[in-house]
């Protein structure tokens, strides 16, 4: 299971399709990772600044490296997503709750990416921290 790994070692996170909306579901899991030690990075090209951060149109505009590209885009809109992903050097496409594209995550393994698809960043970390808790009172 590749979650938690990804989870601990990786926290520069670039959310594709991030809205400004605080009643979206990126919005929220954006809100939360940022509040769990995550640099959260907005790529929306509607939208100047989401969360008190700047705002780019795509990946291949961000200033900086990233290592997670977590996407909330339809199924079918993924595949250049991911082209991108793998231009900029992204360790890991994780592809949200519903994003299910297999054509899209082979091209990612097939370049060395790491890949999580149809997951919730937001309930996997939600998960993880859960398991963490309790490992710690078990011992």
């Amino acid at each position: 299971m590749l979650e938690p790994k990804i989870l601990k070692e990786y926290h520069i996170v670039a959310i594709v399709g991030l809205s400004p909306d605080p009643n979206r579901p990126s919005h929220k899991v954006a809100a939360y990772l940022a509040q769990h030690d995550y640099e959260i990075i907005p790529v929306n090209p509607d939208a100047h600044e989401i969360l008190g951060r700047p705002s780019y149109p795509d990946l291949q505009s961000l200033p900086q490296s990233v290592d997670i590209v977590d996407i909330f885009r339809r199924s079918e809109e993924v595949m250049p997503v991911v082209d991108e992903a793998i231009k900029i050097g992204a360790k890991v496409v994780w592809m949200q709750e519903g994003v299910i594209n297999e054509t899209a995550a082979a091209r990612a393994r097939d370049a060395g990416l790491l890949v999580v698809m149809d997951k919730c960043m937001y309930k996997e970390h939600q998960r993880l921290s859960k398991d963490s808790a309790s490992e710690r009172r078990a011992t």
